[in-house]
């Protein structure tokens, strides 16, 4: 499949229409791939379109992916989470586009915040790591009590509980905007 006819774009209230089919597919990804991913409720993830706070893809009128941002800690950081791909339109380097989209809606709306990444996916890791992003420890993410409650839709939330939200199952990345090869890495992109 030609991922260039499929739009990836900033969901606005007019794209409501696609959230039962979009936590459809985030609960049946889960079950195949057999790890947590965090259970979101419908007036959230409707609320993040409303907001400008995330990315959807279409083909035509066809859902074929999502994700979106939130900022914590008073703005000082912003994770990017619920990337997810529908099954009809995997392998074909999608996830990227989405992924690179929100980085750079994340980048525009906070550009001094921190954005960093829980995942437990491979591919998730593998764009977070071309993007700019390092694996830390989780005790250099946000301390923002809102963004760990949202961890608790996880099936390895108990992991996290009895690990003192020092460890779990996924892989914590970090990007810093003040890290010099980040900022030379803008530089250069912005001198194209």
């Amino acid at each position: 499949m030609d991922t260039q006819q499929i739009d990836v774009m900033v969901a606005d209230a007019s794209h409501e229409v696609y959230v039962d089919t979009i936590l459809d597919t985030i609960r049946k990804a889960a079950a195949v791939r057999g790890t947590g991913i965090a259970e979101r409720t419908h007036e959230y993830v409707a609320t993040k379109m409303r907001e400008g706070k995330a990315i959807i893809a279409l083909s035509g009128d066809t859902f074929a992916g999502f994700t979106y941002i939130e900022s914590w800690g008073n703005k000082q950081y912003v994770a990017t989470s619920g990337l997810i791909v529908h099954p009809d339109f995997r392998g074909a380097g999608l996830a990227k586009r989405i992924k690179q989209a929100s980085f750079q809606l994340a980048r525009l709306r906070w550009p001094r915040a921190k954005i960093f990444s829980l995942t437990s996916g491979a591919a998730v890791m593998k764009m977070n790591t071309e993007l700019g992003y390092v694996p830390v420890t989780f005790n250099e993410l946000t301390d923002d009590e809102a963004f760990w409650k949202g961890c608790e839709g996880c099936t390895n939330h108990d992991i996290l509980v009895a690990k003192n939200r020092k460890f779990c199952i996924c892989t914590a990345m970090l990007y810093d905007p003040e890290d010099p090869r980040n900022r030379k890495k803008e530089q250069e992109n912005n001198n194209i």
